[in-house]
Protein backbone atom coordinates (compact mmCIF):
# COMPACT_ATOMS: atom_id res chain seq x y z
CA UNK A 1 0.00 0.00 0.00
CA UNK A 2 2.68 2.49 0.86
CA UNK A 3 4.34 1.57 -2.43
CA UNK A 4 1.35 2.78 -3.92
CA UNK A 5 0.90 5.98 -2.28
CA UNK A 6 4.07 6.99 -3.26
CA UNK A 7 3.90 5.88 -6.92
CA UNK A 8 0.90 8.13 -7.09
CA UNK A 9 2.83 11.08 -5.60
CA UNK A 10 5.92 10.21 -8.07
CA UNK A 11 3.62 10.51 -11.19
CA UNK A 12 1.66 13.66 -9.65
CA UNK A 13 5.64 15.01 -9.34
CA UNK A 14 6.30 14.14 -13.32
CA UNK A 15 3.96 16.41 -15.15
CA UNK A 16 4.88 18.33 -18.28
CA UNK A 17 5.65 22.22 -17.53
CA UNK A 18 3.13 24.68 -18.14
CA UNK A 19 3.83 26.42 -21.08
CA UNK A 20 4.46 30.27 -20.25
CA UNK A 21 5.41 31.99 -23.23
CA UNK A 22 1.93 31.91 -25.33
CA UNK A 23 2.96 34.81 -27.39
CA UNK A 24 5.75 33.14 -28.57
CA UNK A 25 3.86 29.80 -29.32
CA UNK A 26 1.01 31.73 -31.10
CA UNK A 27 3.73 33.82 -33.30
CA UNK A 28 4.98 30.37 -34.55
CA UNK A 29 1.47 28.73 -35.12
CA UNK A 30 0.70 32.13 -37.08
CA UNK A 31 4.31 32.38 -38.69
CA UNK A 32 4.04 28.98 -39.89
CA UNK A 33 0.78 28.69 -40.95
CA UNK A 34 1.55 32.18 -43.36
CA UNK A 35 4.85 30.58 -44.32
CA UNK A 36 2.23 27.68 -46.12
CA UNK A 37 -0.30 29.73 -47.50
CA UNK A 38 2.71 31.50 -49.12
CA UNK A 39 4.02 28.04 -50.73
CA UNK A 40 0.56 27.44 -51.53
CA UNK A 41 -0.12 30.63 -53.39
CA UNK A 42 3.06 30.70 -55.18
CA UNK A 43 2.61 26.77 -56.78
CA UNK A 44 -0.73 28.15 -58.18
CA UNK A 45 1.00 31.03 -59.96
CA UNK A 46 3.11 29.24 -60.97
CA UNK A 47 0.22 26.72 -62.65
CA UNK A 48 -1.64 30.14 -63.88
CA UNK A 49 1.86 30.58 -65.47
CA UNK A 50 2.05 27.09 -67.02
CA UNK A 51 -1.29 27.76 -68.54
CA UNK A 52 -0.29 31.27 -69.89
CA UNK A 53 2.45 30.06 -71.52
CA UNK A 54 0.38 26.79 -72.96
CA UNK A 55 -2.29 29.45 -74.24
CA UNK A 56 -2.02 28.82 -77.95
CA UNK A 57 -2.85 25.76 -77.53
CA UNK A 58 -6.81 25.75 -79.49
CA UNK A 59 -9.88 24.69 -77.53
CA UNK A 60 -9.90 20.94 -77.56
CA UNK A 61 -12.67 18.93 -79.56
CA UNK A 62 -15.79 18.32 -78.13
CA UNK A 63 -17.00 14.38 -77.45
CA UNK A 64 -19.59 13.99 -80.09
CA UNK A 65 -22.87 13.07 -79.34
CA UNK A 66 -23.26 9.87 -81.61
CA UNK A 67 -19.32 8.68 -81.69
CA UNK A 68 -20.21 5.84 -83.68
CA UNK A 69 -19.70 1.96 -82.46
CA UNK A 70 -17.69 1.34 -79.59
CA UNK A 71 -14.08 -0.98 -80.41
CA UNK A 72 -12.86 -0.81 -76.95
CA UNK A 73 -13.91 0.80 -73.61
CA UNK A 74 -12.11 1.86 -70.65
CA UNK A 75 -12.87 2.76 -67.30
CA UNK A 76 -9.32 4.07 -65.30
CA UNK A 77 -8.00 7.35 -64.65
CA UNK A 78 -6.52 10.16 -66.66
CA UNK A 79 -3.32 11.25 -65.52
CA UNK A 80 -2.16 14.01 -67.84
CA UNK A 81 -0.73 15.09 -70.70
CA UNK A 82 2.33 16.39 -71.67
CA UNK A 83 4.47 17.68 -74.66
CA UNK A 84 5.26 13.97 -76.52
CA UNK A 85 8.68 13.23 -75.54
CA UNK A 86 9.19 15.49 -72.75
CA UNK A 87 7.41 13.05 -69.35
CA UNK A 88 8.20 16.05 -67.39
CA UNK A 89 6.79 18.71 -69.02
CA UNK A 90 3.04 19.05 -67.94
CA UNK A 91 0.12 20.86 -69.86
CA UNK A 92 -2.26 22.27 -68.51
CA UNK A 93 -4.18 24.36 -70.73
CA UNK A 94 -7.68 23.55 -71.28
CA UNK A 95 -7.77 21.29 -68.14
CA UNK A 96 -5.65 18.63 -69.44
CA UNK A 97 -3.37 18.90 -66.12
CA UNK A 98 -6.54 17.90 -64.04
CA UNK A 99 -6.09 14.45 -63.13
CA UNK A 100 -9.42 12.78 -62.80
CA UNK A 101 -11.39 9.57 -63.26
CA UNK A 102 -12.03 8.87 -66.59
CA UNK A 103 -14.14 6.53 -69.63
CA UNK A 104 -12.16 5.99 -72.50
CA UNK A 105 -14.10 4.71 -75.68
CA UNK A 106 -12.72 4.40 -78.75
CA UNK A 107 -14.76 4.67 -82.15
CA UNK A 108 -13.64 5.32 -85.42
CA UNK A 109 -14.09 9.30 -85.03
CA UNK A 110 -11.16 8.94 -82.15
CA UNK A 111 -10.81 8.43 -78.49
CA UNK A 112 -13.57 9.77 -76.49
CA UNK A 113 -12.42 10.84 -72.88
CA UNK A 114 -15.10 11.42 -70.65
CA UNK A 115 -13.94 12.66 -67.18
CA UNK A 116 -16.64 13.47 -63.95
CA UNK A 117 -15.19 16.92 -62.63
CA UNK A 118 -12.95 18.02 -65.29
CA UNK A 119 -13.45 18.85 -69.20
CA UNK A 120 -14.18 16.10 -71.52
CA UNK A 121 -12.54 16.00 -74.89
CA UNK A 122 -11.78 14.07 -78.18
CA UNK A 123 -8.56 12.91 -79.26
CA UNK A 124 -9.79 12.43 -83.35
CA UNK A 125 -8.47 9.17 -85.30
CA UNK A 126 -7.26 11.43 -87.66
CA UNK A 127 -4.56 13.34 -84.48
CA UNK A 128 -3.19 9.58 -83.54
CA UNK A 129 0.32 9.38 -83.93
CA UNK A 130 1.15 5.86 -81.43
CA UNK A 131 0.19 4.15 -78.41
CA UNK A 132 2.49 2.55 -76.09
CA UNK A 133 2.85 1.12 -72.82
CA UNK A 134 5.41 3.29 -70.33
CA UNK A 135 5.95 3.76 -66.77
CA UNK A 136 5.95 7.31 -65.77
CA UNK A 137 4.51 10.87 -67.03
CA UNK A 138 4.55 14.15 -65.00
CA UNK A 139 4.01 13.18 -61.41
CA UNK A 140 3.02 9.83 -61.98
CA UNK A 141 5.50 7.04 -62.01
CA UNK A 142 4.38 2.99 -62.04
CA UNK A 143 5.41 -0.41 -62.81
CA UNK A 144 7.31 -0.50 -66.60
CA UNK A 145 4.30 -0.93 -68.65
CA UNK A 146 1.48 0.43 -65.78
CA UNK A 147 0.71 3.56 -68.38
CA UNK A 148 -0.93 4.25 -71.52
CA UNK A 149 0.24 6.64 -73.22
CA UNK A 150 -1.39 7.80 -76.68
CA UNK A 151 0.64 10.19 -78.46
CA UNK A 152 -1.25 12.65 -80.73
CA UNK A 153 -1.05 15.86 -82.44
CA UNK A 154 -3.06 18.97 -81.33
CA UNK A 155 -2.87 22.43 -82.75
CA UNK A 156 0.72 21.78 -84.32
CA UNK A 157 1.85 20.10 -81.21
CA UNK A 158 2.94 16.67 -79.93
CA UNK A 159 1.13 15.32 -76.85
CA UNK A 160 1.29 12.57 -74.77
CA UNK A 161 -1.97 11.22 -72.70
CA UNK A 162 -1.48 9.26 -69.84
CA UNK A 163 -3.87 6.96 -68.88
CA UNK A 164 -4.13 3.90 -66.34
CA UNK A 165 -6.89 1.29 -66.60
CA UNK A 166 -8.88 -0.32 -63.71
CA UNK A 167 -7.83 -3.83 -65.59
CA UNK A 168 -4.19 -3.14 -66.36
CA UNK A 169 -4.30 -6.33 -68.80
CA UNK A 170 -6.29 -3.83 -70.66
CA UNK A 171 -2.99 -1.87 -72.01
CA UNK A 172 -1.95 -4.04 -74.23
CA UNK A 173 -5.15 -4.40 -76.28
CA UNK A 174 -5.55 -0.89 -76.71
CA UNK A 175 -1.88 -0.05 -77.58
CA UNK A 176 -2.08 -3.48 -80.56
CA UNK A 177 -5.67 -2.00 -81.56
CA UNK A 178 -4.61 2.07 -81.81
CA UNK A 179 -1.26 1.54 -83.22
CA UNK A 180 -3.43 -0.95 -85.70
CA UNK A 181 -5.89 2.02 -86.81
CA UNK A 182 -2.79 4.48 -86.89
CA UNK A 183 -1.14 2.20 -89.56
CA UNK A 184 -4.15 1.57 -91.17
CA UNK A 185 -4.68 5.22 -91.86
CA UNK A 186 -1.51 6.34 -92.16
CA UNK A 187 -1.73 6.49 -96.49
CA UNK A 188 -4.39 9.44 -95.97
CA UNK A 189 -3.59 13.00 -95.66
CA UNK A 190 -3.19 14.20 -92.23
Amino acid sequence: MTHTIASAALAAEQKSAEVTDWAGRIGWVVGLLLFVALVYWLMRQGWKWRGSLQSDLPTLPEVPEAPGEAKLTMDGRYHGSTTAGQWLDRIVAHGLGTRSRAELTLTDAGISVVRPGANDFLIPAAALREARLDKGIAGKVLAEGGLLIVTWEHGGTLLDSGFRSDRAAEHTTWVETLNSMINTTEGIAR
